[in-house]
């Protein structure tokens, strides 16, 4: 696991058995804002996303076009995620929980 400091979070890295690398988006009080991910295999969003992951299976389950991306816009989560065999990338966040100043950009 890899950690770094900026000015107003943390980023933790792990280095999944997939070859995924998982990134965790936290407050210096340790609220996590966001995760992102890039591999070849999408981790294990029922761990990654915590009590969101039925917000995410609700969302999912609804018809969205497209089997290579999905983007969920809700007020307070979003998840976008794309990716065919052995390169999937993706992100989520909650929208109001994002750090003064970050841009979205850093969330990958």
């Amino acid at each position: 696991m890899k950690s770094t400091e900026r000015t107003n979070y943390r980023v933790h890295e792990i280095q999944l058995p997939s070859g995924t690398a998982l990134r965790e988006f936290s407050t210096p009080g340790g609220t996590v804002f966001a995760v992102a991910w890039r591999g070849p295999a999408i981790p294990n969003l029922q761990q990654a996303l915590g009590r969101y992951f039925d917000t995410f299976t609700a969302a999912a389950s609804a018809p969205h076009g497209g089997h290579h991306q999905l983007q969920i816009q809700q007020e307070n989560f979003v998840m976008q995620s794309s990716g065919h065999m052995r390169a999937f990338s993706g992100r989520a966040y909650l929208p109001q929980a994002l750090p003064a100043g970050i841009s979205l950009d850093e969330l990958r």
